[in-house]
């Protein structure tokens, strides 16, 4: 009976461990499947478990259970942005080291800027304020936290890798929110480097209720929102026409009244699955003389009849003049494609007689006067805006959205183009 007794309260007693464990709580993003990489970069949003993921990626070394490790302990680097910070988040924070050791819990020496484990382990502290302090000690792993933040990062992440010598394979996991940084843009390219991205919104059931609403509500679609929830790269292409700053000075959260709205449409040549997108924007005049970026329908490899559809459909629901369609690639097949989904609905032919980026200049100056704005988050638009070369090109591929942006405001803009008609855009 004792026996028995006893291997029931030992299977109780297993069982509990294992609920607590990481692999138990954690989202497929967090948990890293497979041979681990030397090099594994964490991308994510604000909230989105970047700093569970590794304080428990160490707990994992000091316990034995790395795949690499040959020992159950090791000699660890913790860096962060500053001392602060490694001590604040990193260490005793609400997902830090100390805060999810479920077993040996870590003493934090202050004075020695360590912590230290019954079995051995010592994880070392560092800030990337002072990388000099990184020449010296050794290590089998390394944590680096929001890397984005440091303030002599290439210069810190170089001595961290001379420091990365013990064991078999020694590892460094990376976790960030992204910023347009020389040193993480070299990570991201280097195939040896793992890269795992998470948003914020993944992480809903660890959040405070209605945070996601609030912040989604407040920065959905905003370059800030788009780096700082969905963890995403965005940065400006310094030949580029247009800025994000730019644009995000340039949005509106009302409509006024307009008294003209156009939609314009750049065709693709052809309807293969490789083909060019059909750039479909929406743009209206206000009373003040200012163009109002009102829609982005863009359609990617659609047929003539979809796109066409699609440039109608907008037409309707936003109670448009006219639809303005680039002829340079179809001629009058453009027109007569659209008019057999609506024989009734005005169609402006255009041809361009000169470059994209001649065409698109003198929109970008409306711009910075302030005479264009945007009713709306249009990220796909405003990624090509700011990716948009001397070449003609976004990021190697056609303009679609932009071309059609161009007519748009540029048939609005011209002397004349104005029709007295005013109207409410809902």
């Amino acid at each position: 009976m004792q026996g028995n007794w006893a291997r029931q309260n030992l299977k109780a007693d297993a069982v509990s461990l294992i609920e607590r464990e990481w692999f138990t709580e954690a989202r497929i993003e967090q948990y890293l499947l497979g041979t681990p990489p030397q090099t594994w970069l964490v991308i994510g949003g604000r909230g989105a478990g970047k700093t569970r993921l590794g304080a428990e990626w160490v707990n994992s070394l000091v316990r034995g259970f790395s795949p690499f490790a040959d020992r159950a302990h090791g000699r660890i680097a913790l860096i962060g942005e500053t001392l602060g910070d490694v001590r604040e988040v990193m260490i005793e924070g609400p997902s830090g080291i100390i805060t999810i050791s479920r077993h040996d819990r870590p003493r934090f020496e202050a004075t020695r800027r360590r912590l230290v484990w019954d079995n051995g382990a010592v994880a070392q502290i560092f800030s990337s304020e002072d990388p000099e302090s990184l020449r010296g000690p050794q290590f089998d792993a390394a944590w680096c936290d929001e890397l984005a933040k440091w303030r002599h990062a290439e210069t810190c992440f170089d001595m961290l890798q001379f420091g990365l010598r013990l064991g078999e394979q020694p590892r460094q996991l990376i976790t960030t929110t992204p910023k347009p940084m020389k040193l993480l843009k070299r990570l991201l390219a280097d195939p040896a480097v793992a890269v795992t991205r998470m948003r914020t919104a993944e992480n809903a059931g660890n959040l405070a209720p209605g945070f996601l609403d609030m912040v989604r509500k407040r920065y959905a679609g905003t370059r800030l929102g788009r780096q700082e929830l969905d963890g995403e790269l965005i940065e400006d292409r310094e030949d580029a026409l247009w800025s994000r700053n730019g644009l995000e000075n340039a949005f509106i959260e009302e409509v006024p009244e307009l008294r003209r709205i156009v939609v314009a449409v750049d065709p693709p040549a052809s309807s293969r699955k490789t083909s060019d997108a059909c750039g479909i924007v929406a743009a209206g005049l206000d009373e003040t003389g200012r163009a109002i970026v009102l829609a982005d329908a863009t359609v990617r490899a659609a047929k003539p009849q979809d796109w066409a559809g699609a440039a109608v459909a907008l037409f309707h629901r936003i109670e448009a003049d006219c639809i303005v369609a680039e002829v340079n690639q179809g001629g009058d097949m453009v027109t007569a494609v659209i008019r057999t989904v609506d024989p009734n609905v005005p169609v402006r032919a255009v041809r361009a007689r000169r470059g994209k980026w001649l065409r698109a200049e003198p929109i970008a100056a409306l711009y910075q006067q302030g005479r264009v704005l945007h009713a709306g988050r249009f990220a796909e638009l405003e990624d090509e805006m700011c990716d948009f070369g001397p070449n003609g090109l976004s990021s190697n591929r056609s303009p679609d959205r932009v071309d059609a942006l161009v007519w748009a405001i540029s048939e609005l803009m011209q002397e004349g183009a104005a029709t007295p008609r005013i109207r409410d855009f809902l």
